[in-house]
């Protein structure tokens, strides 16, 4: 059951190949647990290309841009999707009725074209000042905004009835994949704080205050949580992170 949900994770959730697998209730309840799971290997692997390309003298710009480009490429985009029609939902000024069946519409408008060009500006442009320190803890981030995340999936009432959130939350068991994100968050933490403390304070400091956001934004303006909310969250948890490292590493 264990291994079927893992696999589930990563077929959803990623573009990592893995075998096939029948998702049924059973086989879903513990797919959030192995969430962090896909972070920790996404972070892996931005930590091996960060430092490859910093060992062969790649330009500030190439490097922000290939940092960018690479969590897409390795989910998909999926999250990117929830970011883009969250943002059209947000900037319609709609009732919540309204903000839930522009979540739902294939089409983008012009804020979601005018965020995505504004969050990959500020992703290469940031991405380009991180620096080697940086770049040893960014990859616990991924961790930590997954475990969040899936935290945010299990307990927070869905906002309709239909969609993969409402399918994945049912299907979830709710307490242990709650235990087992602060298991995630504490161990990823500790891990951080040993190898930079006040860049793994300033990581997590941001991270809740993210989560925080993302509470409010769910329920203020949609009444509940959605597959495409959780993607907004990721997206601006994992931008946010890149942020407060750079500021910091320019103050301290």
């Amino acid at each position: 059951m264990l291994v079927k949900a893992l696999f589930i994770a990563f077929s959803m959730y990623s573009r990592i190949p893995v075998p096939k697998t029948e998702w049924n209730e059973s086989n879903m309840r513990y797919v959030f647990c192995f969430f962090p799971l896909i972070g920790a290997v996404i972070g892996g692997i931005i930590w091996v290309l960060g430092n490859f390309l910093i060992n062969i003298s790649c330009g500030n710009l190439l490097f922000g841009c290939v940092m960018s480009a690479a969590p897409v490429f390795i989910t998909g985009g999926i999250h990117l999707d929830g970011f883009l029609d969250t943002l059209d939902a947000i900037n319609s000024y709609g009732d919540k009725e309204k903000k839930l069946e522009i979540l739902k519409d294939p089409n983008s408008g012009a804020f979601a074209i005018i965020g995505g060009i504004v969050y990959f500006i500020l992703s290469v442009g940031f991405w380009s000042e991180i620096h080697i320190k940086e770049l040893n803890i960014i990859p616990f981030g991924y961790v930590l905004s997954r475990a969040f995340c899936a935290i945010g999936a299990v307990l927070f009432p869905p906002a309709k009835k239909t969609g993969l959130a409402a399918v994945f939350g049912a299907c979830a068991d709710k307490f242990k994949v709650t235990v087992t994100m602060i298991i995630f968050i504490v161990i990823d933490l500790i891990l951080v704080v040993y190898i930079d403390f006040i860049g793994g304070f300033f990581m997590m400091a941001s991270a809740v205050l993210c989560f925080l956001y993302h509470y409010f934004n769910c329920f203020k303006n949609f009444g509940g949580i959605t597959g495409d909310l959780s993607g907004y969250f990721l997206q601006m948890c994992e931008l946010i992170f890149i942020i407060v490292l750079v500021f910091r590493g320019l103050l301290i």
